[in-house]
Formats: structure tokens, sequence, C-alpha cells
């Protein structure tokens, strides 16, 4: 039976009033300290906190270098001009605009990419290669026209229709060939 020990201590009418002997508590403590010993702290911590520190400014340090943006920027000499000028284009006048240009720009690229030089079509080539030579000296000086004057309707326009004017050239050179090709692949 469970007993409240507030009860017993009432019951207890010897009221203890000895002293501890001497020495008491430092032997409880030398107890306490053998059953359950302090960690010690080692000089160790300070060498991990210290490699933690030199770590992160190591990685720190790394990262900045592989990623920084500092690059000289690659300048084309062009050899058939040497005193170029800087000219405006199409995406100097607006956002818009410049996705017209890059859409004709890589629209040309990829059909002249596209394109299988034989000695067969060489000559076919070279005429479809100096027209677009000129329609590109053309849109240099249409270019050079629109930085002098600055931005124009019509010289925007006549820039936008010398892009396409190029790509349908492209496209004509290219159905050209395949006809080429397939009289040749008939004959053959």
């Amino acid at each position: 039976m469970a007993k409240d020990i507030r009860d017993l201590f009432k019951n207890d009418n010897k009221v203890s009033h000895q002293q501890m002997s001497q020495g008491h508590e430092a032997r409880f403590l030398e107890k306490l300290d053998q059953a359950l010993p302090q960690k010690k702290q080692s000089r160790w911590t300070f060498l991990n906190i210290a490699a933690s520190v030199l770590l992160v400014i190591g990685l720190g340090f790394g990262s900045y270098t592989l990623f920084k943006k500092d690059v000289d920027p690659i300048k084309v000499v062009n050899n058939n001009q040497p005193n170029t000028e800087k000219t405006m284009t199409l995406g100097d006048i607006s956002p818009d605009l410049k996705k017209v240009e890059d859409y004709y720009v890589a629209n040309i690229n990829l059909e002249l990419s596209k394109l299988k030089l034989t000695p067969d079509n060489k000559e076919l080539f070279d005429g479809y290669v100096l027209r677009l030579e000129e329609l590109n000296a053309e849109y240099k000086s249409l270019s050079k026209e629109l930085t002098d004057n600055g931005p124009d309707e019509h010289t925007v326009n006549a820039l936008i229709q010398n892009l396409k004017f190029r790509l349908n050239l492209m496209y004509r050179l290219k159905e050209q060939l395949n006809q080429l090709n397939n009289m040749e692949a008939s004959q053959g």
C-alpha cells in the first residue's frame, strides 16, 4: 500500500540533528565525477573551427574566381574595311525589331548551312552568293543611313525588306538546287 510521504514525516517524531561528517561534500563530488566524468575540451576543437573557417574562405574564393564575369570583349577585325564605325541596327531601335532581325538572320544562316556545295551546283551557288553579298552591302549602307539620319520608317522598312529578300534568295537557291538534284537523279 502506498503511503503519503507527508504523513510519514508527521508521524516521525525523531528529528535528526546530526551533522554530516567533515569532507562529505568533497567525497560526494568525487564519487559523482567517477560515475559521470566530465569531458575535457581538447585543443582539436580550436583546430576544427579554424579548419572550417579556412574551408569556407577557400570555397568562397574558388567560386568567386570560377564565376566572375570579367571577360575581355572579343573584337572582330574586318580586313576589307579597316576604319569601320559603329552603325545602328534594328535591335538598337526596339526589342521587337531586334526579334525580327534575329529571326531573319538566323533563318538565312540556317538555310546557308543546309546547302551542300558540289562541283555540279558551284556555278549556281556562286551566282546566288554574289547576289547575297550585294544585298549584304546594301544592308550595311542602310544601317549607316540609319545611324547618320536616325530611325526613320522608310529606312527601317528597307532594312526589313532587305532581310526578307536575302531569306527569299536562300529559299530560291534551295529550290533550284533541289530541282537540279532531281534532274540529275532522273537522268542518272
